[in-house]
């Protein structure tokens, strides 16, 4: 009982959280679901808790992107007096985005926290898909094949090595063209 208690405040808090990130008066984002029923919440599965992590991360990047927009948007005060409250609606705009970018932060913290407590069971951690450099792999064991399916591998092998040198004829072709065209504009001017 003592355990069920701070899972539900934790989740509580998630719930809060998943509320305060999204715009007052509008619903909620498409493609978003909401929390599920109070009475469910110690049935939340890991799978479940990473989809929210996702989505997290997801709102993260676009107020991200939102904050390098405003700011690339403000110009400089370079002697030139704008409107103060140009300023200030800009500045409150870029507060707000921090403060809910640092709410998306704490949320994602509970989420990652609480699927590390709740897959901490498992027996072992994954292997690694992708060798480090420098270690030995193991080889794999290959069979002998026919001379005809050599033989059809070096024919595909010809053709890709043909195309690429087409490709790669073409792209000179393209530079070149690209340079004539701008060579020309740049005497045009």
């Amino acid at each position: 009982m003592a355990a069920s208690l701070p899972q539900k405040a934790a989740m509580a808090g998630m719930a809060t959280q998943q509320q305060a990130h999204l715009t007052p008066g509008v619903g909620p984002v498409p493609g978003q679901q909401g929390m599920p029923p109070q009475g469910a919440l110690r049935e939340i599965s890991p799978v479940f808790l990473c989809r929210i992590g996702q989505e997290t991360v997801q709102d993260i990047v676009t107020r991200t992107m939102e904050i390098f927009q405003i700011t690339r948007a403000t110009q400089l005060p370079n002697g030139v007096t704008q409107s103060q409250a140009m300023y200030q609606d800009r500045f409150g705009k870029l507060q707000e985005h921090l403060r809910q970018l640092a709410l998306l932060f704490r949320k994602l913290r509970l989420l990652y926290e609480r699927c590390v407590e709740m897959t901490s069971d498992l027996q072992e951690a994954p292997p690694e898909l992708v060798p480090y450099m420098g270690e030995e792999l193991t080889a794999a064991k290959v069979e002998p094949c026919s001379p005809a399916v050599y033989q059809e591998r070096n024919e595909v092998l010809e053709k890709v090595r043909l195309k690429n040198q087409e490709m790669k004829v073409l792209m000179d072709q393209m530079r070149n063209l690209l340079w004539d065209v701008n060579a020309m504009l740049t005497l045009r001017k």
